[in-house]
């Protein structure tokens, strides 16, 4: 798992300073020294892990904290909120509104996913009630029409495209409109795949984007770039407002810190995390609880939200009925079973690898 290295040596780093038997200055600082190279490790930006290092040791002044504090409990928390803070830039996503049109485009570097993540964005808010439409604004790419047509057939959901027009602003802007008119209101334009060198191909993403004006630009983001993250999104953030981002391919064993750096390098919330290749594969983001997981203390939140999916709302006051009248039958037993199996691997689960941990 992407990040799991990370979270090991931070968890270890808290433990020994756990075990001290007076936190000290040469404690603290051995603590938060360990932490800073764990995430350097990690590729995240230098200059990130100096200012959480620096804002650490503010909040957790030793001297002035009195007797009976419990100085080990407010060094996790300084070290947990700037963790947040890191991941958080403090102002909302844009959030689609059932029943109104609202345009979202993607745009992000080559091979980082994005077109797949597309069809899953549109397939997690279907499940939702809304109806979404998919737009190929990708030209560039051999192949790129193709791939979405098949995992938009796959998820039964309606796409647009062209095999012989090469502008993507025309293909964008007629896709969309094609789709405002069809009273689809989640329309999803998938762009092509660039990086801060190609100048042209920037140019042609701010067209696409004064073409569709969309209501929001997800960056979408390969959690093993590594170092490069915080330049490649700030070139993104600078050629269009960039106001939403996805990390894909979280199942990997990249280091992942430089997914923390674009966080801060377009100053935009995480909104959604690729965890496999499949349709469902697919987790919104919510920070305190994936930092709770990052140090070892789990995700309780992530694992109910996971419970309610699997188990629908309308059959849980049946099931209860039946339970507290004494009726347990083998139909019941098999139902919880298969439920169960819906969750799919227990290390996807929320609580991730740490449920060992938690029981």
């Amino acid at each position: 798992m992407v990040l799991a290295q990370l979270g090991g040596s931070i968890s270890r780093a808290l433990q020994q300073m756990s075990n001290a038997t007076i936190i000290d200055e040469k404690v603290l600082n051995e603590c938060l020294n360990e932490i800073t190279r764990a995430l350097l490790q990690s590729d995240v930006q230098f200059k990130l892990v100096r200012d959480m290092q620096t804002n650490i040791k503010k909040i957790v002044n030793l001297d002035d904290l009195a007797a009976g504090h419990n100085k080990r409990r407010i060094i996790q928390q300084a070290i947990f909120n700037e963790l947040c803070k890191i991941l958080d830039p403090g102002k909302p996503s844009f959030t689609p509104k059932k029943g109104k049109a609202s345009v979202v485009m993607f745009v992000g570097l080559q091979g980082s996913g994005k077109t797949t993540t597309c069809t899953k964005y549109a397939y997690y808010h279907q499940k939702k009630g809304w109806k979404p439409a998919l737009v190929c604004a990708d030209t560039f790419r051999a192949g790129a029409f193709d791939q979405l047509k098949q995992n938009a057939t796959k998820a039964k959901i309606p796409f647009y495209g062209s095999y012989t027009e090469s502008d993507p602003v025309t293909i964008a802007a007629e896709g969309v409109e094609r789709f405002k008119k069809e009273n689809y209101d989640l329309i999803i334009v998938d762009t092509s795949g660039r990086h801060k060198q190609e100048a042209a191909l920037f140019e042609e993403m701010r067209q696409v984007s004064e073409a569709t004006k969309p209501d929001l630009v997800i960056f979408v983001m390969d959690s093993s770039i590594g170092q490069a993250a915080f330049d490649q999104a700030q070139a993104f953030k600078q050629s269009v407002a960039v106001g939403a981002v996805i990390i894909t391919k979280m199942d990997g064993h990249a280091k992942g810190g430089g997914a923390l750096s674009a966080v801060a390098a377009t100053k935009s919330p995480v909104i959604f995390i690729g965890t496999g290749e499949h349709m469902d594969e697919f987790e919104v983001f919510d920070v305190k609880p994936f930092v709770s997981r990052l140090l070892g203390m789990g995700d309780w939140s992530g694992f109910m939200d996971k419970i309610h999916e699997v188990v629908p709302m309308d059959q849980q006051p049946e099931l209860l009925q039946k339970l507290s009248e004494g009726n347990f039958t083998l139909r019941i037993m098999y139902e919880q079973f298969q439920n169960i199996l819906k969750m799919g691997p227990i290390g996807q689960v929320g609580l991730l690898s740490n449920i060992s941990m938690i029981f």
